[in-house]
């Protein structure tokens, strides 16, 4: 099986992993976007809820994820909503554009630097902090952090608003991408 390299994978789907596809793209980072919803546990048959938003809430995201799909669509990005996330490793502790994740897929293995979850996936993020043996809450958000693991999609105590996934998709793009930056210098300061 071949290895396919990228900086980020976002796991999950719908508004949240649009969102961040998109702030990806336009940070100039390159991301495999793949479903999370059937990763490592089974399908649910329970219908879908609205999640205690509001119609006008939800008839605004609505419009906002038909313009991430045509924005996805117009630059190419590389949405992979059949593909599940099988198993999620950390390869070594350093830093690296290299990859230090992989995601196991039926189809095949993906290296990136970071991995973005999203509402979806949190039971695969809570395992795999767990198998990092981040066990406290307090520990959690610099721990991810480090391990270049982010979560978008989430709010305290709610579903958090379209403005709030936006901005979260924001906030995770600019550290991705100082990460990236960080991690070229660092990169470029070795070979010289």
């Amino acid at each position: 099986m071949t290895v396919e390299q990228t900086t980020t994978i976002v796991i999950g789907s719908g508004f949240a992993a649009l969102a961040m596809a998109a702030e990806l793209n336009r940070q100039g980072i390159k991301a495999i976007v793949m479903d999370g919803s059937g990763a490592l546990k089974p399908h649910s048959s329970t219908p879908v809820t609205t999640g205690g938003i509001g119609l006008a809430e939800l008839s605004e995201r609505s419009e906002i994820v038909r313009l991430l799909e045509h924005y996805a669509r117009r630059h190419e990005l590389d949405l992979r909503p059949e593909t599940r996330a099988l198993e999620l490793t950390r390869t070594h502790h350093r830093v690296s554009l290299n990859g230090q994740w992989r995601v196991r897929t039926a189809s095949g293995t993906l290296s990136a630097h970071s991995v973005v979850f999203t509402r979806g996936a949190l039971s695969q993020l809570r395992q795999v902090l767990h198998g990092a043996g981040v066990t406290t809450a307090a520990e959690v958000r610099a721990r991810m952090h480090a391990l270049g693991l982010y979560l978008v999609g989430v709010g305290d105590l709610a579903l958090p608003t379209t403005q709030e996934i936006l901005h979260q998709a924001k906030r995770v793009g600019q550290s991705i991408s100082a990460r990236v930056a960080a991690s070229e210098l660092g990169s470029a300061t070795a070979l010289a």
